[in-house]
Parts: C-alpha cells; structure tokens; sequence
C-alpha cells in the first residue's frame, strides 16, 4: 500500500482525492494515496494510531442517489457537513430508522456507534470529519 502522511501543508489539497488527517497536538497531514478499500484503510489506521480515539480524517465526497452501505463509528462521533445539494442522514438507533435532511450549509452529528448511510436528491457534495480508525461498514 502506498500511503503517506505529507508534513508539507504549504502546498494546495484537493479534499476530494487527498483526504487531511487531524491528529494529536493540533496536527494537520494530507494524506496521500488513501482510498475506500481494506488494503487503504488499514494501512490508514496503521500510520495514525499514535493518535488513538483523537484522530479525524476530513474528506470532501461528491455523492449522487442511494449511499450503498451502511457505516459506523465506534471510536467517535461524526461530523457531516453539507456543501452543496441536499442529503439525508440516515441512521438506526435501537432498531429504528432515524432521518436528517440537510441543505447546503447544515450539518449533523453521527454519534459513536450508530450505523448510517447517506443519499442524496441528485448531486451533492458532502465534508465529513470522521474518526476513522476501527470504522465499519456492511453491505446495505
């Protein structure tokens, strides 16, 4: 797996391919070659358990219709943040379906541990800053 945290923040980011680590001591890393597939997120978890449960990793997503999988995160809450479009949250909490629809400009917090998923109403783009290490993920 070629991943690496960049110490380089002088340079621009592109939050859609070069996801930012928030770590410990209020550090800020892009990290380089992250992708969402095991091999990716494992070597993630690996480069940044230094910074345990505080850890973030902030990603810029452009999503369109149904999200495909259900996640969670037990480490931490989730913050999701709509950019543009609109999304719903969707979540289940004790065996109810819970929903948030969010505008450009809102957000919403995941709590730790609550499965969720997200669809949009046509084309969105979505910030989430995500606990990332021990998330999970099941097929929806």
């Amino acid at each position: 797996m070629n991943l690496r945290l960049n110490d380089s923040l002088l340079d621009t980011i592109d939050l859609r391919t070069t996801p930012l680590h928030l770590g410990l001591g209020c550090r800020s890393r892009p990290v380089e070659g992250f992708a969402f597939e095991p091999a990716a997120l494992e070597a993630y978890a690996d480069a940044v358990a230094d910074d345990g449960r505080e850890g973030r990793l902030v990603v810029l997503i452009d999503e369109q219709g149904r999200g495909s999988h259900w996640e969670r995160h037990p480490g931490g809450e989730e913050v999701i943040v709509c950019v543009s479009g609109a999304i719903t949250v969707v979540r289940e909490i004790d065996g109810e379906v819970q929903e948030v629809t969010l505008q450009a400009g809102e957000a919403t917090v995941n709590p730790a541990g609550v499965w969720h998923a997200v669809d949009t109403a046509g084309e969105a783009r979505i910030l989430t800053i995500t606990p990332g290490p021990g998330t999970e993920h099941r097929a929806r």
